[in-house]
């Protein structure tokens, strides 16, 4: 899944102006400025090294424009949690929604014996999930998910491997739009990648952590 920290790798995913047969850009197929300028802030957001991040082919008919990320979290050569995060627009607004964005979430993270018995862990995972946000200082609205707690056990030519277990996120929350109607992505996703920090095990970074990093720059993203 993971990528060279911080690597937009090039894809389905990116927005360039659609091309009609002549091989010129088709302005009026291009995704309005709003979804235009909240997937541009994406680049602005400034991610701790730990986390490996690259764009992927968004789903297609969740919205009429969608842009996604893959992340994963590793220390060394182990990868500790992965998730993936997608950004929707619908222009004309989203009754369920309340709003014209919503940001869609998985993340999943291996966890050890004692805390997959924990009673109180899916109430904790949700906990960390929304403290990520109000610690950005972060509005929101509409929040709604579930997390699963799963067990595998492994019999016959498997029996000598370990019983794991996992957790898993899933989630999506409306971003409270700012200026221009465009919602502050740089920072959701930022909280996005706390969150993943934390459901791997990591500490918190520090403020002005020298560790965090800016996604370089790249050419423009493409809706679906």
């Amino acid at each position: 899944m993971a990528a060279a920290q911080g690597r937009l790798s090039d894809g389905a995913g990116g927005m360039d102006d659609a091309k009609g047969a002549d091989g010129h850009a088709n302005r009026a197929d291009r995704p309005p400025l709003p979804f235009r300028a909240a997937v541009e802030a994406l680049r602005t957001a400034r991610l701790r090294p730990q986390v490996e991040i690259e764009q992927v082919p968004p789903p297609k008919r969740l919205a009429p424009f969608a842009y996604a990320l893959e992340a994963t979290v590793v220390d060394g050569e182990q990868e500790l949690a992965d998730g993936r995060l997608v950004l929707l627009h619908d222009p004309a607004g989203h009754d369920a929604w309340r709003g014209t964005f919503r940001l869609v979430t998985l993340v999943r993270a291996e966890l050890e014996p004692e805390m997959a018995a924990d009673p109180l862990l899916p109430d904790v995972c949700w906990s960390w999930l929304t403290g990520a946000l109000q610690a950005r200082g972060l509005t929101y609205g509409e929040p709604s998910g579930t997390v699963t707690r799963a067990s595998s056990h492994y019999f016959g030519g498997l029996s000598a491997r370990p019983a794991a277990s996992q957790i898993e996120i899933r989630a999506s929350w409306t971003p409270r739009e700012g200026l221009a109607g465009v919602p502050d992505t740089a920072a959701h996703l930022a909280s996005w990648c706390d969150l993943l920090a934390q459901v791997a095990g990591l500490p918190p970074a520090g403020p002005g952590d020298a560790s965090v990093v800016t996604l370089p720059q790249r050419r423009d993203p493409q809706a679906r």
